[in-house]
């Protein structure tokens, strides 16, 4: 069932995939991992379907949820080192339409999940996926959930059209054309926000189940009076309360267009639905933590990344139940290293990159210089999203100490 390569050092990494494949734990999936700018993992095995018809293969192509993120964070980062981009300046400099009724956001709210807009207040609005003017339009006439700046707040999917909006008026091109143009072609990534229809065949069919519809955990919890609960407690009874994590990861649009339809991966819906291997963006990541660099082409000022990566903004996040989840430029960062659970993906110090909810992550180690990528099609109930690839990233910091 296993395919590709792993370097001697690197077996208990083997070992690991082999076994959550086997066991059935996964459907199909893939693990790559450059270090110090050499790939040394790379294994891919299972299956595309549920069927188990389609064996995956080296470029098998898979949805990777909110990894895209920070895909679009490399992306802004790249934009900000040339200089055309200011997160300081108020939205409404790039995008004056956005002003009219939130005059005070900066782009900085928006990059580091703090413009307080991560739902529809009015549900979705009636389009396509592909329906990019829609989405934007809807957004920029809507107010905001809590005031801008103010709190943390998850932007689970609007993420896609707010950052993606700016991203277009401040550099020209939507953000998938961009990263197509400027990163995937020359340093030859297989990965797209926005997929060619001639490529579709090549995906991997996701299982998915709508998280909006998931009881919030402890949700027993709103009904205990605050004089009797820890700060930490407060913020999770506050955000069930708030409802907003029902907001921001509303997918009523899914029930049309669903993550394996044409439309869905054809979209650029730069939050969530990139399509690609591991080995790329294992290749991605460890191009950002050796320099930046690779074979004479320079992807974006290093200081830039460096400035992009470092903790912006870090909860309680009102989506995410209270959660102390730090964030840089659209960036995950290092975070559940102490409580070591499987609903949030482990990340060291000085990593950053994205997880997403289908079950992928994506990181790279600055310290470490690694460049590290998970992805699959088996979306994992809640308590078990991540565990295959914190299993994974365990195995690896064991083997580098």
């Amino acid at each position: 069932m296993i395919n590709g390569h792993c370097d001697d050092r690197f077996k208990k990494i083997h070992e690991i995939f082999s076994k959550q494949l086997k066991s059935g734990h996964e459907l199909g999936c893939s693990v790559a991992i450059e270090y110090k700018g050499n790939e040394v993992v790379n294994l891919y095995g299972g299956y595309t379907n549920k069927s188990k018809s389609k064996e995956w293969e080296d470029d098998t192509l898979v949805n990777v949820w909110s990894v895209t993120k920070a895909v679009t964070g490399i992306c802004i980062s790249k934009i900000i080192s040339d200089g055309l981009l200011d997160v300081n300046k108020n939205v409404d400099y790039y995008w004056p339409e956005y002003g009219k009724t939130k005059s005070n956001t900066k782009v900085i709210d928006v990059l580091t999940h703090r413009a307080g807009m991560f739902g529809f207040k009015d549900g979705f609005p009636e389009c396509n996926w592909t329906d990019w003017d829609k989405f934007v339009k809807t957004l920029e006439s809507q107010t905001p959930y809590h005031e801008p700046g103010l709190s943390q707040g998850y932007h689970a999917l609007t993420f896609a059209w707010l950052v993606g909006e700016i991203f277009r008026r401040a550099e020209g091109r939507m953000v998938g054309d961009y990263f197509r143009d400027e990163i995937a072609t020359p340093f030859n990534l297989d990965f797209h926000i926005g997929l060619p229809d001639d490529d579709h065949y090549r995906c991997a069919d996701i299982s998915f189940k709508r998280f909006d519809n998931l009881n919030p955990p402890l949700e027993f919890i709103k009904y205990i009076p605050d004089i009797f609960l820890p700060n930490d407690l407060k913020n999770l009874k506050n955000s069930i309360i708030s409802k907003d994590f029902t907001y921001a990861f509303n997918g009523e649009l899914f029930n049309k267009y669903d993550p394996n339809s044409p439309d869905w991966r054809k979209s650029q819906v730069p939050s969530a639905n990139g399509h690609g291997t591991a080995a790329s963006l294992a290749k991605l990541f460890g191009i950002l933590v050796t320099g930046c660099e690779r074979d004479d082409i320079k992807l974006l000022d290093f200081i830039t990344l460096k400035d992009a990566t470092t903790i912006k903004t870090s909860g309680p996040d009102t989506v995410l139940f209270g959660s102390k989840i730090n964030f840089g430029y659209c960036f995950m960062l290092n975070g559940n290293e102490r409580n070591r659970v499987n609903f949030a993906p482990l990340m060291k110090k000085n990593t950053f990159g994205h997880a997403g909810i289908g079950g992928a992550v994506a990181f790279g180690d600055l310290d470490k210089k690694i460049g590290y990528s998970f992805v699959c099609n088996k979306q994992q109930k809640p308590a078990n999203l991540y565990k295959t690839s914190n299993l994974l990233t365990e195995a690896l910091y064991k083997i580098l100490d």
